[in-house]
């Protein structure tokens, strides 16, 4: 059996789209982006899906906590499930926030150090290191109550597709720009619907394939 793990925000944890603060619940896991992944590729492959709501790439968020450093865990988590033969990162669109002044390269190149840890790792099948797939958040849509915590994050968040392109091409490993399929909901400007969820699952399933068939 190959093993695939999603390595998210709460858009891969299933965080529903929030109309105001504290409200909104999670999606079913089938209605999942992972979940519909896991069913388009079969029984053959096992989706293991690690989504953190509020997960950065690189940096500590000094209002939700140290833990949401995405490169704090993730050593932990491929090592936790192990062997690996593919490693998602899908990161990015809560560094957009105000407080962490990040930019769009800053970001890509936050995921580029993901990628790094995993491939410098020896959590593939017989030691090796798991392939990478990185893939670009889609754009933050019309913003509501979140509108000042990602303050400026709009602008910057339509340059990250050319920007993942660079970080993916220095370490030649694979992209995939969500947003040339899906877009982000209006109700809230940065989560998934699930309409969205399913158009990305399935996208993703294809290229998953391939890059396991590799």
């Amino acid at each position: 059996m190959k093993s695939v793990l999603v390595y998210g925000d709460s858009n891969s944890w299933g965080a529903e789209p929030q109309p105001e603060r504290g409200v909104g619940g999670r999606f079913a896991p089938d209605v999942r982006w992972p979940g519909v992944l896991q069913k388009a590729l079969g029984a053959d492959v096992q989706v293991i899906a690690e989504g953190l709501n509020g997960r950065t790439t690189c940096v500590d968020d000094p209002v939700e906590g140290h833990h949401k450093n995405g490169a704090r865990f993730l050593q932990v988590a491929i090592e936790t499930h192990m062997p690996l033969d593919l490693v998602i990162i899908k990161l990015g669109t809560n560094d957009l926030k105000t407080r962490l002044s990040m930019q769009a390269g800053d970001i890509a190149d936050g995921a580029g150090r993901l990628a790094d840890i995993v491939l410098g790792s020896a959590t593939g099948p017989q030691g090796r290191a798991p392939r990478v797939l990185l893939v670009v958040p889609a754009p933050i849509s019309k913003l509501g109550w979140l509108k000042e915590m990602f303050e400026g994050g709009t602008e910057k968040s339509r340059k990250l597709a050319g920007e993942f392109a660079r970080a993916a091409a220095a370490r030649d490993v694979p992209l995939f720009d969500a947003g040339s399929v899906i877009t982000s909901s209006e109700v809230d400007g940065i989560h998934l619907d699930a309409e969205a969820h399913r158009i990305l699952g399935e996208a993703l399933a294809g290229r998953v394939q391939s890059l396991l068939a590799d």
